[in-house]
C-alpha cells in the first residue's frame, strides 16, 4: 500500500514482469514479420504493411486472451497467482499494440483518402446487411475504445475516485472488448478467405476461455457448497473445524446468500470477515494476518483483526462478522455487522490450543 498516489510504483517484481512482457511482444512481432511469410503462402501474398498490421493484430488478441485466461488459471492454480498481481500492466501494454495497429491500419489503407482518415473509415464501408463483406472494422474500434478506457482508468487513483464497486463494473467490460475483437477478427477472416489464421485463433482462443472459466466456476461453486454445511443452532452457519485453520490464516465459508466468510485465527482468537478486499475484490481469506493485520494476497491491503478498517492514513473498509465455537465446529452469523464495528476476536478455549513444547529434563 501507498500513501500518496504515484504513476507507477516500481519494484523488482514489477520491473521483471514488464521486461518478460516487452520481450514477448518483440519476439513475437519479429518471429511473425520473418517466419509468418515462409509457413504462411497467405502471407508470403500480402505487402510487408499488411503483414505488420496482422502481427499487431494477431497479438492483440493473443495478449486479451491470455490476460483473460489468468483469472481462472489463477483459482485452478496457485502458481498463476504472480501473473495475477500486475495484470493491469498486462492490460495497458495489449492496449498500446492494439493503438499500434489501429495507426497502421488508418496510414495504410487510409493515407490517400480525400476524406479525413476517421471518416473514410466509417464511410467505406456500410454493407450491413450481408455477413461476408460486414465493416467489421467497427468491432475493432469498439475493442480498442474500451481498451484504451480501461488503460486509462487502471491506476489506483481511478480505483479510489470511482469507487472499487464501479470501478470493477467498468473493467469487467474487458469481456465485451474480447466479444468485438473476435467479431471484428472472424469477419474479418470471412473477406480474405485465404488466411484463415487469424479466424482460427479466434474460435481457439474462445473455446480455451469458455473451458477454463466453466472449470474455475464449477471448482468455486463445489468449493462454496462443501464449505459451509447446515449449522447445528441455524441461522448460524458452520464454517469448519477449528483444527483445520493454521495460526495467522484462515477457513472460508459461505453465507446463504453467497457471501463469503473468511474466518481468521490470531494470538488465540478468531476473527470473521468479508472475504472481498475493498482494493479490487481479492480474497481476503487467501491471505493471512501479518504484523496483526490481515493482508491480501493480491496487493497487500491490510485490515485490523479487530473491526475490519485499514490503518490510518488509509479508509478501506471490509465487513466484520460474529463468530463463535460448538465444540470445535466454527459456526459464523452469516448477518454482517455494519462497517468499523468493533469487534473483540472470539477466545479460543484452552483445550483448543497447542501444547507447548516440553522443557528438557521434565517428566
Amino acid at each position: 500500500m501507498s500513501v500518496s498516489y504515484k504513476p507507477v510504483i516500481w519494484n523488482r517484481a514489477k520491473m521483471i514482469y514488464d521486461a518478460v512482457l516487452l520481450a514477448g511482444i518483440v519476439i513475437y512481432i519479429l518471429v511473425f514479420l520473418k517466419l509468418g511469410p515462409v509457413l504462411s503462402p497467405a502471407l508470403r501474398d500480402t505487402d510487408l504493411p499488411t503483414q505488420r498490421m496482422r502481427a499487431f493484430g494477431s497479438l492483440a488478441l493473443l495478449l486479451l486472451t491470455i490476460i483473460l485466461s489468468i483469472g481462472p488459471l489463477a483459482r485452478l492454480d496457485t502458481r498463476f497467482m504472480p501473473l495475477l498481481y500486475n495484470r493491469r500492466h498486462f492490460g495497458v501494454m495489449t492496449a498500446i499494440v492494439a493503438a499500434t495497429h489501429a495507426y497502421y491500419v488508418l496510414g495504410w489503407y487510409f493515407s490517400y483518402s480525400p476524406t479525413p482518415q476517421l471518416t473514410a473509415l466509417f464511410t467505406s464501408n456500410t454493407s450491413f446487411t450481408s455477413i461476408v463483406g460486414f465493416p467489421f472494422e467497427l468491432f475493432g474500434i469498439l475493442a480498442l475504445v474500451i481498451l484504451a478506457v480501461l488503460a486509462v482508468t487502471s491506476h489506483d487513483f481511478w480505483l479510489s475516485f470511482l469507487t472499487p464497486p464501479l470501478w470493477k463494473a467498468i473493467h469487467m467490460s474487458v469481456y465485451l472488448a474480447y466479444a468485438a475483437v473476435i467479431l471484428h477478427v472472424a469477419l474479418g477472416a470471412l473477406i480474405d478467405r485465404r488466411d484463415l489464421a487469424l479466424g482460427l485463433l479466434s474460435v481457439g482462443g474462445l473455446a480455451l476461455l469458455c473451458t477454463l472459466h466453466l472449470l474455475a466456476g464449477r471448482r468455486e461453486s463445489s468449493a462454496d457448497a462443501a464449505a459451509s454445511p447446515n449449522a447445528p443452532d441455524a441461522p448460524w452457519i458452520a464454517v469448519g473445524d477449528l483444527a483445520k485453520i493454521a495460526e495467522g490464516r484462515a477457513i472460508i465459508g459461505a453465507a446463504p446468500g453467497g457471501e463469503r466468510i473468511a474466518v481468521f485465527r490470531s494470538k488465540g482468537g478468531l476473527s470473521a470477515v468479508s472475504n472481498v478486499c475493498s482494493h479490487q475484490n481479492g480474497p481476503i481469506g487467501e491471505g493471512k494476518v501479518v504484523l496483526g493485520f490481515i493482508t491480501c494476497p493480491w496487493h497487500g491491503y491490510q485490515y485490523r483483526l479487530e473491526d475490519g478498517c485499514s490503518p490510518p492514513p488509509f479508509r478501506e473498509r471490509i465487513r466484520k462478522y460474529r463468530v463463535q465455537l460448538q465444540g470445535s465446529t466454527v459456526l459464523v452469523d452469516p448477518e454482517p455487522l455494519p462497517r468499523g464495528t468493533k469487534l473483540t476476536a472470539f477466545p479460543i478455549p484452552v483445550e483448543f490450543m497447542p501444547a507447548a513444547p516440553k522443557k528438557e529434563g521434565t517428566a
